[in-house]
């Protein structure tokens, strides 16, 4: 898997448990630190390492488990997967470190929220129109669920 795709995963991955603020920072081109940083926020503690435990597991699903993980503090926490670093930031954590102003030159993509579920989206039923033989008028109705 590319370096670009597993940051995108990984960036989805943060997103099914609600991560804040999710960004890809592409550092090809200014270090050869990694190729990419994932940097996102959470509201709590419990939220910081909920993140990345799911990031981590959903990646070892997938076949790409982390080569190494940090977790000195309860407030941010970093998955190494080579290629791709997470950076799990408590919201009151991450503007102290400011990696998107400390790597200025790496460009930067916000992770959309709409991702979020994208994977499980519910199919809504569509409106229909049914013409009533006796009177000719129309009107609506919804679609029976598979």
């Amino acid at each position: 898997m590319r370096s670009s795709t597993i940051a995108k995963r990984i960036g989805e991955l943060a997103l099914t448990k609600k991560a804040n603020d999710v960004v890809i920072m592409d550092l090809r081109k200014i270090s050869p630190v990694a190729d990419y940083f994932v940097v996102c926020s959470a509201d709590s503690e419990v939220q910081v390492k909920a993140i990345a435990e799911a990031v981590e597991d959903g990646m070892k699903k997938e076949g790409n488990p982390a080569w190494h993980r940090e977790t000195t503090s309860s407030h941010w926490m970093i998955l190494d997967f080579v290629d791709v670093v997470l950076h799990v930031f408590h919201k009151q954590t991450r503007p102290f470190y400011n990696l998107e102003k400390l790597w200025g030159d790496a460009k930067i993509k916000k992770l959309a929220e709409s991702v979020r579920g994208s994977r499980a989206k519910k199919k809504t039923a569509s409106p229909v129109k049914v013409r009533k033989k006796s009177v000719g008028s129309t009107k609506t109705r919804r679609k029976a669920m598979p």
